[in-house]
């Protein structure tokens, strides 16, 4: 079956929809999404939305905040665009039915998180992507010009003479097809499943990092992963995500003794930066040798329970009450600031392949997002680049200084390793900490894995065998970055490195791949 398409887009979370839903009203589209199309990280947040539409607010002090949090290397031209489009983006969804919490008055009720100096983050309750998700979704699905295919797993970018012209899948019969496009989208969200503890959802392999890669594209900033702080610790219970929200809306960091500890490490107290709160639990559990928790037990229990019900309801299934208990937390892996190099536009380095969304790399989020931007990112970002799309083929301006070519023709070692060998590796080796032994070990152990993955990776159809290449190649780019930069500046910390280094390291490095083609 051959499918046919003005634009393609591979993803279904807030960026995909949002591009899918303005380049209908141009094009036919076809959009590729690996499972249940509401099934993103996009559905998983659980913070909100940040725009600055409140009172006190600004786009020019929402920009000092995401250069704040963004630790010295954000690019200045991508969060300004972010700041001050987003409020239109936002009213817009508004306009098309999305339920945000509503204040006495009547306007959207705004909350405020970590590192943010005002309210300024819309909710739906505690599941604002589920929403938003729920409303862009309707949109596509009553769309004519819009054809999905679900329980497609993308697997490769088709390319010819330099350009991208569509990508090759496997169906629900596994079966592997093709779809020819004019314009691809990368949308595919973000990888927090190359590591053994994350709150993404199992879908979040990094696939169209790891495709983009593997076309020749570049790819940049994959050092920086952000391992959100409170994380339900439960042994036997799924690593739930406890929302920055909670903290914003009043509840405390404590130690085993009930102490508050958040002051001892960092002024701004509970409502630091997500690499700052997640550091000071990792020393506070060395300090005391015991667990942390979020604890909201002065606060009203009503309010709690009613603010918070799907974290309540997932709090309650673990055998714990939101409201009276102490809930154990630890940090895991959460969100990718790097990924495929885009312009303002999501052009990547490849004509006719964009990305919008965690999958790229404006460099809007620095070396740490500010939280309830990246649902912002993705409204704004996928609209931008459906803008794009429908446009003539131009090439971006890229702004990465080129790494040190990976080749593909590493040196076999060995059977490829089972996928929890692979995220177990990365979660001790180039996690929360880092140094530079262990990160040699493990880009020596991948890469081997990586070269041995190559020769069947092109053509296999197997799923496990899919997930498994992307996670290895995935997990080698971040690996290969984090042994590269010397410094420890916002998601990434180097022990052997612990200092800000603006001298050598205030910049933006790349990987692409030379050599032989996987």
């Amino acid at each position: 079956m051959g499918v046919r398409g003005d634009f393609l887009v591979i993803g279904s979370g807030i960026a995909g929809l949002r591009a899918a839903i303005a380049l209908a009203e141009t094009g036919d589209v076809v959009m590729l999404t690996k499972a249940d199309p509401r099934e993103s990280n996009t559905g998983y947040a659980q913070g909100g939305i940040a725009a600055a539409i409140g009172p006190d607010d600004s786009s020019d002090l929402h920009f000092s905040d995401t250069i704040a949090a963004g630790d010295g290397l954000c690019v200045h031209e991508a969060v300004r665009v972010l700041v001050t489009d987003g409020p239109k983006y936002v009213r817009e969804l508004i306009e098309w039915g999305v339920a945000f919490d509503r204040d006495a008055s009547g306007l959207p009720a705004l909350g405020r998180e970590a590192a943010h100096s005002v309210r300024r983050v819309l909710h739906a309750r505690d599941t604002p992507g589920r929403e938003i998700g729920r409303v862009l979704w309707q949109k596509v699905q009553s769309h004519p010009r819009v054809r999905v295919f679900d329980d497609a797993l993308a697997m490769s970018l088709l390319t010819h003479d330099g350009e991208c012209r569509g990508a090759a899948f496997i169906d629900r019969s596994g079966q592997i097809e093709q779809v020819e496009a004019a314009r691809t989208l990368i949308a595919t969200g973000g990888a927090g499943q190359v590591f053994r503890e994350t709150t993404n959802p199992a879908i979040a392999t990094g696939d169209g990092i790891a495709m983009a890669f593997e076309a020749g594209a570049r790819v940049t900033d994959l050092e920086f992963i952000q391992f959100h702080p409170t994380a339900l610790s439960v042994e036997g219970a799924p690593r739930f995500l406890l929302s920055e929200a909670l903290r914003g809306e009043g509840a405390w960091l404590v130690n085993a003794q009930g102490e508050r500890f958040m002051h001892r490490y960092e002024s701004a107290g509970d409502l630091a930066s997500r690499d700052l709160v997640a550091r000071a639990i990792v020393r506070e559990v060395e300090r005391t040798g015991a667990p942390v928790f979020l604890s909201m037990v002065h606060l009203d229990q009503d309010y709690v329970r009613r603010r918070f019900p799907a974290i309540t309801d997932a709090c309650r299934q673990a055998g714990l009450d939101l409201a009276t208990d102490k809930i154990p937390v630890s940090p895991a892996a959460h969100y990718a600031m790097g990924g495929v190099e885009t312009d303002l536009d999501g052009r990547t380095s490849i004509a006719g392949l964009f990305a919008a969304g965690e999958a790229a790399c404006t460099g809007v989020h620095g070396a740490n997002r500010l939280a309830s931007n990246s649902l912002l990112e993705g409204l704004v970002f996928g609209a931008r680049a459906a803008e794009a799309m429908a446009r003539p083929l131009s090439t971006a301006t890229l702004f990465a200084v080129a790494g040190e070519p990976m080749t593909s023709r590493a040196e076999c070692a060995g059977d490829a390793p089972a996928t929890p060998v692979v995220r177990d590796l990365m979660w001790r080796h180039a996690g929360l900490l880092r140094s530079r032994e262990p990160l040699e070990d493990l880009v020596t152990r991948l890469s081997a894995w990586w070269g041995q993955l190559s020769g069947t990776r092109s053509t296999a159809s197997d799923r496990e065998f899919r997930r498994l290449s992307s996670l290895v190649t995935v997990s080698l780019l971040i690996a290969r970055a984090a042994l590269r930069r010397q410094e420890s500046r916002g998601g990434h910390f180097r022990t052997d490195f612990p200092h800000r280094d603006d001298i050598h390291w205030q910049q933006h490095v790349s990987d692409v791949l030379s050599g032989s083609r996987l």
